[in-house]
């Protein structure tokens, strides 16, 4: 983690926030984003890319984060956005309502990936930032624990589908699961056409988790 780079940004630029998001590969449930906002001067060790870590280091990373965090906020897409304006405008639309959560304003969004589109404030988009920028692995962090404890809650909605196991994810099971049962209202319909091979109902949109 390079945090001598964001505490040098933080100097220019003012207010720095960090944003990651998780879940825009699975064929299920929503995609998280997660806004975080670090204090200056205070390292976290072991703060690193949530993929690189394994469940039980995400755990008490979420819980320090959450602990020292200046401010944070997490937020969500439902699937059937998705399906709606498609996946990299959910996701923009997932950051910019964690970015509207939060109580101390940025002054500044420093954004995983490549692509900044819509958001209320000044921003830049950094390539594999979640493994350079403290700030934004902290962001996908949070946005992992917090997308992955959704889909266990999701489990017990619809067991048949072991979204608990998978996360939503299309692995062999999954798909062959699906192929079996067909869709759930936790599908992302617009994905689950290239895995069934038919057009499914696009009038389902029911905010199941509400």
């Amino acid at each position: 983690m390079d945090w001598l780079l964001e505490n040098s940004l933080s100097e220019e630029k003012g207010i720095i926030c960090g944003i990651d998001e998780a879940g825009r590969g699975p064929l299920a449930g929503p995609v998280f984003a997660a806004a975080v906002i670090l204090p200056k001067g205070i390292e976290i060790p072991g703060l690193d890319d949530s993929k690189r870590l394994n469940t039980v280091k995400r755990e008490q990373l979420y819980e320090e984060i959450r602990r020292i965090a200046v401010d944070y906020a997490i937020a969500h897409a439902e699937p059937y956005e998705i399906d709606k304006m498609n996946i990299v405008n959910a996701t923009m639309l997932a950051m910019k309502r964690a970015v509207e959560q939060l109580r101390v304003k940025p002054d500044y969004l420093l954004v995983d990936g490549n692509i900044v589109r819509d958001l209320p404030k000044p921003a830049m988009a950094i390539v594999k930032g979640d493994g350079k920028i403290p700030s934004i692995a902290a962001a996908s962090i949070l946005a992992k624990v917090a997308r992955d404890r959704f889909m266990y809650e999701l489990d017990t909605l619809y067991p048949r589908y072991k979204f608990a196991k998978h996360k939503g994810y299309p692995t062999k099971e999954h798909r062959e699961i699906v192929k079996e049962f067909g869709i759930c209202p936790a599908h992302r319909r617009s994905y689950m056409r290239k895995i069934i091979g038919e057009v499914v109902d696009e009038t389902v949109q029911e905010r199941f988790w509400d």
